[in-house]
């Protein structure tokens, strides 16, 4: 899974609003996605550059593969 690294928490957030996420609450530096349909929870951390790590967890967290940072 190379081509992870350098992701803004802006990428992210985009990528999880493209697969019908929305922004339920947010506290401090943490934002708290939610899917309505599945009740999935994701948290994205707003950093300026998240590690490839962080963005893999996520996206596992969120049901998405890869190819959904490509848009």
């Amino acid at each position: 899974m190379s081509g992870l690294s350098g992701l803004s928490w802006q990428d992210v957030a985009e990528a999880l609003r493209s697969a019908g996420f929305t922004l339920d609450r947010q506290r401090g530096s943490h934002m708290v996605f939610v899917q309505g349909d599945t009740n999935r929870i994701v948290v994205v951390p707003r950093h300026s550059e998240l590690k490839p790590g962080t963005v893999r967890a996520i996206l596992r967290e969120a049901g998405l593969s890869r190819d959904a940072l490509d848009r």
